[in-house]
């Protein structure tokens, strides 16, 4: 059986837990990082060296990084319609999940550790400003796309693209900061709530 290592309120587990449920896997997970068991542990640097979560075992095969569980996971079990074969559809999808990843995930970063976390070395206002700045721009670029292209970021059909940008979205709606009205990331917001694997991992009340 799958077993999947790593806290259920990260955001990366959280990636894997979203995709876990949309294929319909069966699995196991056990809690490891902040607020539990530290992944500096030696019985989880076994597993993973780079001591970080998420991390799966499925039947002996070991594999580490939100993204690429994703997809090893969506190809093994032939959902297609997650991650397509088309190489085109396929390379795009991986962008979006790099930007959700990337430029996306960068802004949220010091507004979310401070301002729900607490953490202590990201309480300073002028980077919790610019954190928030720079991912209302990029939610602004998410508004454009889904206005345009929607209902989700490939068009008509919901896939991997829409699983880092979708937590990421949970977490804006969730954080004590002003945003402006970006009414297709509400709808999108919305729609992805209308899938139960969302709302387990995604839409819960966990930010």
């Amino acid at each position: 059986m799958l077993k999947i290592y790593g806290r259920a309120n990260s955001i990366n587990v959280r990636k894997v837990l979203w995709t876990a449920e949309e294929i319909g896997l069966q699995y196991t997970r056990e809690d490891w990082g902040r607020g539990f068991r530290p992944t500096t542990d030696p019985e989880f640097l076994k597993v993973n060296p780079f001591g970080v979560v998420p991390v799966i075992d499925d039947d002996g095969f070991i594999l580490r990084e939100s993204h690429a569980i994703c997809r090893y996971l969506a190809t093994k079990h032939g959902r297609v319609d997650l991650y397509p074969t088309d190489l085109k559809q396929r390379a795009q999808v991986e962008a979006w999940m790099d930007w959700g990843q990337t430029d996306l995930y960068v802004g949220m970063r010091a507004p979310f550790l401070g301002l729900v976390a607490k953490q202590p070395a990201f309480q300073d206002e002028k980077l919790i400003a610019a954190g928030v700045a720079e991912l209302t721009r990029q939610m602004q670029l998410l508004e454009a796309q889904l206005a345009n292209g929607g209902p989700f970021l490939m068009g008509n059909n919901f896939t991997l693209a829409d699983i880092p940008a979708g937590l990421v979205v949970n977490r804006w709606f969730c954080m004590p900061i002003d945003r402006p009205e970006l009414k297709a990331v509400s709808a999108y917001y919305d729609r992805l709530s209308e899938r139960p694997a969302y709302r387990l991992h995604g839409r819960n009340g966990t930010p």
